[in-house]
């Protein structure tokens, strides 16, 4: 007998730590699983930020604690996942989102920018979901692994967009998200990735200023830039039941640029 559709998305009784959750699009995904039932673990780097976003949560009716961490620092990403497994007592679902850019002609970009890029976009990524994969995933044979990519993982970049360590980083994420659905897929484990157009937020604000709202807009098919809502049903899809038979895909919600420029 086939499921009733509400209860497919329904995350009552599951837990999600969420990575760079304090605002942007990590506490736009923290909105959706929360109100769709589930118990919420907030990291990333501010307590300011995290202690404000759980408030907004708590109001809400979402169940919301956080944890300050820096996520490019290995010792601290497995004192998250630990802390995050003890509040909720197991992670079901993961997203990775923190991340960081940085802009610079590729012939200039420095050294230091490259590695602090790719370890907070990259390598905390593989860390985080290596780390609640052995510990909470892998041992109860299902989990569900959200990764944020971006539509900058998918092609080169159009003229006036300088991050190549950022585009290379969410390639990285994109083929990460591919490797592991295949190696998990075994432990009812899916991992999929969205691929997120541009969405104002502190990281692309020097963006949307140097390039202009209209000069970004004319290059997608829509004619809009995403909003504060555009991520939620796709994160949810993901998250829940309704989502149990997709793995390994990366999904692109970015009004239809990658459909004419990828």
């Amino acid at each position: 007998m086939s499921t009733p559709i509400n209860k497919l998305f329904d995350l009552t009784g599951r837990t999600a730590l969420i990575t760079g959750g304090s605002r942007g699009l990590g506490l736009q995904m923290a909105e959706a699983l929360g109100e769709a039932g589930a118990r919420l673990v907030l990291t990333s780097r501010k307590a300011a930020d995290l202690e404000e976003s759980a408030a907004h949560l708590k109001a809400r009716g979402i169940d919301a604690t956080w944890i300050t961490a820096d996520a490019s620092d290995p010792d601290q990403v497995r004192k998250v996942c630990d802390e995050a497994i003890a509040r909720l007592g197991q992670v079901d679902i993961l997203i990775n989102n923190a991340g960081a850019a940085w802009g610079a002609p590729a012939e200039d970009h420095p050294l230091e920018a490259w590695d602090k890029v790719m370890n907070l976009n990259l390598r905390s990524v593989f860390l985080f979901s290596q780390t609640i994969a052995k510990k909470s995933m892998i041992p109860r044979r299902k989990g569900r692994i959200i990764m944020t990519a971006s539509i900058a993982g998918l092609a080169g970049n159009p003229p006036g967009h300088e991050t190549v360590a950022y585009n290379a980083s969410k390639g990285g994420v994109v083929n990460l998200t591919r490797t592991l659905a295949g190696e998990w897929g075994e432990y009812g484990i899916t991992v999929n990735a969205l691929a997120p157009g541009f969405f104002p937020s502190r990281m692309t604000k020097g963006t949307l200023e140097k390039i202009g709202v209209e000069n970004l807009t004319a290059r997608v098919p829509l004619r809009r830039l995403g909003d504060d809502d555009d991520l939620k049903g796709a994160a949810l899809l993901f998250a829940s039941d309704a989502g149990k038979h997709i793995t390994g895909q990366i999904l692109a919600v970015d009004g239809g640029v990658s459909c004419i420029f990828a």
